[in-house]
This record gives C-alpha cells, sequence and structure tokens, in this order.
C-alpha cells in the first residue's frame, strides 16, 4: 500500500496508484510512505525517485554504515521501531528511509505502527512546520523517541513491581527467574534500538544537507536518547542486582535444607556407633544377659533397654550440644 503526503496543503493520498507518478513530479511530493508494497509498487517509486529502494536485508545489517549513509542522489537511513505484540511485549520491525535531494522522504515498512499514525496527525495539524521530506524524517524519530520513552518507563514499572513481588514471598520459585530473565531480555532490546537511534541522530547531526532550524532540533533528540540509554543501563544493573539477591535467597533455602540434613546425620550418628558396636557379636557382651524377671514369671530383657536408652542419651546430648553452640 502507498500512502501519498503531497505538498499541497493537508491533502494525502492513500491506496495511491502506481499510475498515478505519471502526473507528478518531485515539487509536488513531500512524503510516499510504503507499508507492505508490492513489488509493482516498489518498482514505480523506485522508477519515479530514480533510485534503489533498500531491501529487507539490507535494513536489518547492524553495521554503521547501513544504518545513515549519503550519496550523490538520496541519503538512506535504516532504524528499527517498536510493535506491540499483546500486552506488555513488544517485537522489533526495520523501517527504511530514503530522502532525495529534492527533499523528497520514502518510507519503506512491514507493519502498522503508531509512529507513523502519530507523525501523521502531527503533519496534519501543523502542516506548515513540515515544508520539507526532512521534516518529516525528524518528526518521525521524535515520535519513536517519545513512544521509546514510555517502553523504558514501563519496563522500569515493571522492575519495580517484580522487586516488590520478591520482597512480600517467602520462598523464590522458577517462575520469578523466568521473570527476572525477561525483563533483562526486554531491557536489552530496548538498550540496543536506543543505541541504533543515536547512530541515526549522530549520522543526521554530522550531515551538512539538512536544513538549518532542523539542528536545534536534533541536539535534543540527541540529548534524550543519551538520557534514555543512562536510563536503560541503570535498569539493566537494577535487574542484575535483583537477580543476584533471588539467587541468594535460593541458596539460603537450599543450605536451610542441606543443614537439616546435616544435624539428623549428625545426631544420629552416636546411637549408630551405638548399634554398630552392639551388632560386632562379641562371645564376651554381658549386658545380653540383664534381664529381670516379674513375679508373674514374665522376664524384660534389662540390656536391651539398656542399648536404647544409651543411643537415646547419646542423641540427646548431640542435640544439646547444637543448641548449646546456637547451630540451631
Amino acid at each position: 500500500m502507498i500512502t501519498i503526503y503531497l505538498k499541497q496543503y493537508n491533502k494525502i493520498i492513500r491506496n495511491a496508484d502506481t499510475e498515478l507518478f505519471d502526473d507528478l513530479g518531485f515539487d509536488d511530493i513531500l512524503w510516499i510512505d510504503m507499508m507492505q508494497p508490492t513489488i509493482k509498487e516498489q518498482k514505480a517509486v523506485e522508477n519515479f525517485m530514480e533510485i534503489s529502494l533498500q531491501t529487507r536485508q539490507q535494513v536489518e545489517e547492524i553495521e554503521s554504515t547501513s544504518k545513515y549513509s549519503e550519496s550523490e542522489n538520496a541519503i538512506v537511513s535504516n532504524s528499527n521501531f517498536f510493535v506491540p505484540v499483546g500486552g506488555d511485549s513488544f517485537k522489533v520491525e526495520p523501517v527504511s528511509f530514503t530522502l532525495s535531494n529534492e527533499g523528497v522522504l520514502v518510507s519503506v515498512r512491514q507493519a502498522d505502527m503508531r509512529t507513523f499514525r502519530e507523525a501523521e496527525k502531527r503533519l496534519q495539524m501543523n502542516y506548515r512546520n513540515y515544508s520539507t521530506g526532512y521534516h518529516i524524517l525528524i518528526s518521525l524519530l521524535e515520535v519513536r523517541i517519545d513512544f521509546d520513552a514510555d517502553l523504558v518507563e514501563m519496563v522500569g514499572r515493571q522492575v519495580s513491581t517484580l522487586s516488590k513481588d520478591i520482597n512480600r514471598e517467602d520462598s523464590i520459585d522458577k517462575e520469578v527467574i523466568h521473570r527476572i530473565n525477561t525483563l533483562q531480555e526486554r531491557t536489552m532490546v530496548l538498550r540496543e534500538n536506543i543505541f541504533d537511534r543515536q547512530r541515526v541522530l549522530s549520522g543526521i547531526h554530522r550531515s551538512e544537507r539538512f536544513p538549518n532550524d532542523i539542528y536545534p532540533r536534533l541536539q535534543l533528540m540527541i540529548k534524550d536518547v543519551s538520557s534514555l540509554i543512562s536510563h536503560t543501563d541503570f535498569t539493566f544493573q537494577r535487574l542484575d542486582y535483583i537477580q543476584d539477591a533471588a539467587l541468594g535467597l535460593i541458596n539460603i533455602e537450599q543450605n536451610e535444607v542441606v543443614k537439616i540434613f546435616s544435624v539428623a546425620a549428625v545426631v544420629f550418628l552416636p546411637a549408630t556407633l551405638v548399634a554398630s558396636i552392639y551388632g560386632m557379636n562379641f562371645k564376651f557382651m554381658p549386658e545380653l544377659d540383664w534381664v529381670w524377671t516379674l513375679e508373674s514369671g514374665l522376664t524384660i530383657p534389662v540390656g536391651y533397654i539398656f542399648a536404647l536408652g544409651l543411643m537415646i542419651l547419646a542423641s540427646v546430648i548431640t542435640m544439646g550440644f547444637f543448641k548449646y553452640k546456637k547451630w540451631l
């Protein structure tokens, strides 16, 4: 689908036919927005602009030269935009921008994005401030940075909620670790893409082909992006601290379990020793002959009871020693 924004006041042609370019010139067009373009539509725009548009593979490259480059005929800039996918999740979609020497902007994207809808609203509300495609590109990046700030704040709130949940819980389970890993991944993606925005803005700032009235806005945008990068760094450090604290709590819980088994083993060690001694089958074991005969003729094996009592006494003494040392 092609949407053409004309320089004529507030005139937008949606779902434009490719044959329309035969009746238009560079002086008529401000911005050509292509969403999921067909091969025919892309060829028509390339013929009209007399340039080759970026392929998706070229747009997704991470080299700095692929993010912003200038040639004799055009300026090419590629940047990643966030697209919500339900709830608090989002995915990354690459967008390609091409600016001709005549100031016509061409954007190519594969998904509907809130950034472009908001930029269109600004364009319609204050059309006179967007006299060239250079101004449109800066406006799109401004809106994107505002939305990036919203995402950074959202992740910050999620981290705060996670921290409170961990403080309220008595034990840490796999779900908490999974939430930490998910937030770490989101923060990393945010930081990478905000840094991507910084590289694009740096390229524009070094350029001498943009109108002079853009550079003051550009400096503010670079400052905002630097602040967002610092904030994401702080969020990532905070997540590292939360992860360390959660793993520390898990280790404490595991140590408590090991401690219980260790104490149980030591407490019953003397009793086991006594039982082992009486299990050696020595010939001389007078305790075996200790019996107590009642008047009724019933005999009680006193030696057996003595051995049991000795084992219980040894365990009680060991337990008392542990408590005295405050090991329990």
